[in-house]
């Protein structure tokens, strides 16, 4: 299973109302980094885990961008129970991302 896309229309519902913690990847397509994400993003969405996990497109969605103060990207921002509680920027690899959604879960 792949990584949710979040956009403009479904962010509320499918992050800021979801009961459980979310991670959302803001990425573009023609970031060389974000490309090299997506396929951490897409593992850890196959995965058994409490975390939903999903992209938000900042040339479809920049209100979003905006929004959260997103400047560079990738930026991996962690929501629990649609409160932002931290943030990565930057690829993360795979075993960072883990050990991060451990610590938060907590």
């Amino acid at each position: 299973m792949a990584a949710q896309q979040f956009n403009s229309e479904n962010f509320g519902e499918e992050v800021l109302k979801s009961k459980g913690p979310v991670l959302v990847d803001f990425y573009a397509d023609w970031c060389g980094p974000c490309k090299m994400m997506a396929p951490v993003l897409d593992e850890m969405a196959s995965e058994d885990n409490d975390w939903k996990i999903g992209k938000v497109n900042v040339d479809e969605s920049s209100d979003l961008a905006g929004k959260y103060g997103v400047q560079s990207i990738p930026t991996l921002i962690f929501f629990k129970d649609g409160e932002e509680v931290d943030r990565a920027l930057g690829f993360q690899s795979k075993e960072a991302l883990k050990a991060k959604m451990d610590e938060l879960a907590k």
